[in-house]
């Protein structure tokens, strides 16, 4: 009976311990089941520092569908795959190609990742695995682009905007850029590329120039648009030394918005005294300081009145002495030519030196005697402007100047004004007199 109990407790014992081992089968072949994360199979998956939620905790099927035990359907439409969890990213105007194409894994690892938001790769890096990486070569590079920020101007799925861009045309500059932003608002004149598109000039990407210019940012730049301005610049014989300078264009010209035409710095008579503040060599001789000249002096011609030096010179360069803009003879005597005068027949009547009788013409007269004509209208020394006026200006009326050079000498004029007329009393004879109402007799 003893051996009989005992080997129905055995038969027990074996009983239990078969189904309790069975259960236990049961359960590690259910997990097997579940989850491919396992030692033996894809035992790294989740070990990353980025890790998609599913693989995280296990859930496999939540994305892959099983067909066996081992064997999954293939994945064919990525996209709408992710958009089970995710929101959809492809409904505005502009959509990635990689969004549209409903290919995530382009640029997302569908497991795990080094890199945030399980990206393949890094900054800029990323963004090359499609885009050519000569973007990025040049010599200076923009600053979103060296730190790999290429999301803080582009939208890496949809976008209302051309080119992915974040914003519309030089609203993706001013999201940085807030002092230009700042700076262009009111003012009167906007430099065309500037209004149109800050890429005009600048590379959103790289440059071999400073500002990611695609080519020297202070005159070559302006010749892709001036063209006109780069072949008239190239061409003349006389040059205005501002060209000359390091700034060169930008030394006259605001690249971006202006208060005043033609993207001048200042008001032109202001733009020129940033140079002609202090005596200037030129290969034509010494300019003296014209700002102080011209504080000096009180009776300024009209030109100048206004304002507006590039009325007599142009400020590009000419062919004429002083980059004047038509021929002015640099000589006090000259045969007379009318073409010696045609800077001052701009604004000047040409009759002033043609007719030898008027009343009306000039107040140089005495009686009806044109005196103009008397001095200039000459075969062999006819006098030139200058030899009497000063095209800048003087402390004298008609801007008489003081004394006139004369070779090495500082000739005299020796000018005095009366009621009808004046007198003078140059180094070169003596005294003359002239009244417009009752001609005076002269030896």
């Amino acid at each position: 009976m003893r051996r009989v109990l005992l080997f129905l407790l055995f038969l027990s014992a074996v009983v239990i311990f078969g189904v309790s081992t069975f259960g236990m089968e049961t359960a590690a072949q259910q997990s097997s089941d579940d989850t491919c994360i396992t030692d033996k199979c894809h035992a790294s998956m989740g070990k990353a520092k980025f890790v998609h939620g599913p693989v995280a905790v296990g859930e496999c099927l939540s994305c892959h569908e099983r067909k066996a035990k081992h064997s999954f359907q293939p994945i064919t439409n990525v996209g709408e795959l992710c958009y089970r969890c995710h929101d959809r990213v492809d409904s505005k105007k502009g959509v990635h190609k990689p969004v549209k194409d409903g290919s995530c894994t382009k640029c997302h690892d569908p497991h795990q990742s080094p890199f945030k938001f399980q990206l393949r790769a890094e900054g800029t890096n990323l963004c090359f695995l499609c885009h050519n990486k000569k973007l990025a070569d040049g010599k200076f590079v923009h600053g979103p682009v060296a730190v790999g920020g290429c999301s803080m101007c582009h939208n890496p799925h949809q976008t209302d905007f051309p080119k992915m861009l974040n914003a519309r045309g030089n609203d993706v500059c001013f999201q940085c850029h807030t002092d230009k932003a700042e700076a262009f608002k009111g003012k009167k004149f906007v430099h065309n590329p500037v209004q149109d598109n800050c890429i005009n000039c600048h590379s959103p990407h790289a440059g071999e120039y400073k500002f990611n210019f695609s080519s020297e940012g202070s005159m070559d730049l302006c010749f892709n648009c001036h063209s006109d301005k780069k072949e008239w610049i190239a061409a003349v014989k006389v040059k205005h030394g501002g060209l000359e300078t390091d700034r060169k264009c930008l030394a006259c010209h605001d690249p971006h918005v202006s208060d005043f035409p033609k993207q001048l710095v200042k008001q032109p008579v202001d733009t020129c005294m940033l140079c002609h503040n202090k005596p200037l060599d030129t290969p034509e001789g010494k300019i003296v300081d014209m700002k102080e000249y011209l504080s000096k002096n009180k009776e300024h011609h009209g030109p100048i009145l206004q304002g507006d030096c590039s009325s007599c010179h142009n400020t590009h360069g000419s062919d004429n002495f002083r980059i004047l803009r038509k021929y002015y003879p640099p000589l006090f005597y000259a045969p007379f030519d009318p073409k010696n005068y045609e800077l001052c027949f701009n604004c000047h009547e040409r009759t002033l030196v043609q007719d030898a009788k008027t009343t009306t013409l000039t107040g140089f007269r005495n009686g009806d005697q044109n005196l103009h004509f008397v001095h200039v209208n000459k075969q062999v020394k006819g006098r030139t402007c200058r030899a009497c006026h000063d095209a800048h200006a003087t402390n004298n009326p008609k801007h008489i100047r003081n004394a006139v050079p004369f070779g090495a000498w500082g000739l005299p004029v020796g000018f005095q004004q009366s009621a009808n007329g004046g007198a003078c009393l140059p180094g070169c004879h003596q005294k003359f007199e002239y009244d417009r109402i009752k001609g005076v007799k002269n030896r």
